[in-house]
């Protein structure tokens, strides 16, 4: 079984004024996310800024979006590394903590050859007991994941149950549904891209837009699940716009800006990432307003 059907959400972490991790805030969004119909909580991605918490906050967060939760939807916890032994230990923790499933990144920087990926996967999976979803997202890591590859992973590991595919490349996740013959769920991990992979076996998308547009995503996915092609494409090409404007900076800065301007008070972005260009933020804005999204500023 699926951890997830639908449209799962690549949570930002709000922050207070200090840099300190908001978590009063992060209760009031996860909760506002759940009256919207998303479908998972993927704790402490990219969009979460992972890379920029410390060990124990990002352990701290987890089990707090555990706890709020309550298993009202799944909780995945993004616990990737370009440490395998780093990753495992995350892992381990998250799994303790009660996540549902886990979120793994290809290793970053190191660049690891096909070989490397399937060990550095299979060590990860083989030290903890729940479900795995697997992370490609070449543009940020510099390491691509191979269909073939995919399919090892898919066809000889039990818990590695899915994979949330960012590479943009179509055809490869085509050649990847091919190889697999139906062992691994597939994710969406480009909000413009939602239909093109649910076209080829889809059955979900982890969401950066869902972030201020969850219903709409939710909507958009089980629309084309339930056969309803014409409304769910309505529902992306009227995306589009806005999705361009979230990546017109590397995420997370676009999106929580736009959290920010909807009065949504979720702090800035940590360092080395710093505040949206005022010219993109116009633009943001517009874009915004032209989706339907209610402004605050």
């Amino acid at each position: 079984m699926a951890i997830f059907t639908g449209a799962g959400v690549a949570i930002i972490t709000p922050m207070q004024a200090n840099g300190d991790v908001n978590y009063k805030k992060l209760e009031e969004i996860l909760n506002e996310q759940l009256v919207a119909k998303t479908d998972a909580i993927i704790i402490c991605g990219t969009t979460g800024e992972a890379s920029t918490l410390t060990d124990d906050e990002h352990m701290n967060v987890i089990r707090f979006a555990v706890k709020v939760v309550d298993k009202r939807v799944p909780v995945i916890a993004g616990t990737g590394s370009n440490c395998t032994q780093s990753a495992i230990a995350l892992s381990r923790e998250a799994e303790q903590a009660g996540a549902d499933g886990l979120l793994i990144v290809t290793p970053y920087y190191n660049k690891a050859t096909q070989k490397g990926l399937i060990k550095h996967f299979t060590a990860i999976a083989e030290s903890v007991s729940i479900p795995i979803i697997l992370y490609n997202v070449p543009a940020r890591t510099g390491c691509n994941m191979e269909p073939a590859t995919v399919a090892a992973l898919a066809k000889n590991v039990e818990n590695i149950v899915g994979i949330k595919e960012a590479s943009g490349n179509i055809a490869q996740v085509a050649e990847m549904m091919a190889l697999t013959e139906g062992s691994i769920d597939l994710y969406s991990g480009n909000d413009n891209e939602v239909l093109p992979v649910l076209s080829l076996g889809g059955i979900g998308v982890i969401s950066v837009l869902s972030n201020i547009a969850p219903r709409s995503m939710h909507d958009m996915v089980m629309k084309f699940l339930a056969g309803d092609i014409k409304e769910s494409m309505e529902l992306q090409l009227k995306a589009v716009p806005l999705v361009n404007e979230l990546f017109c900076e590397v995420n997370p800065i676009p999106i929580k800006k736009a959290m920010n301007i909807m009065g949504k008070e979720v702090g800035s972005v940590r360092m080395p990432l710093t505040e949206m260009e005022e010219a993109n933020v116009e633009k943001l804005t517009k874009a915004m307003k032209d989706f339907g999204l209610k402004i605050s500023i």
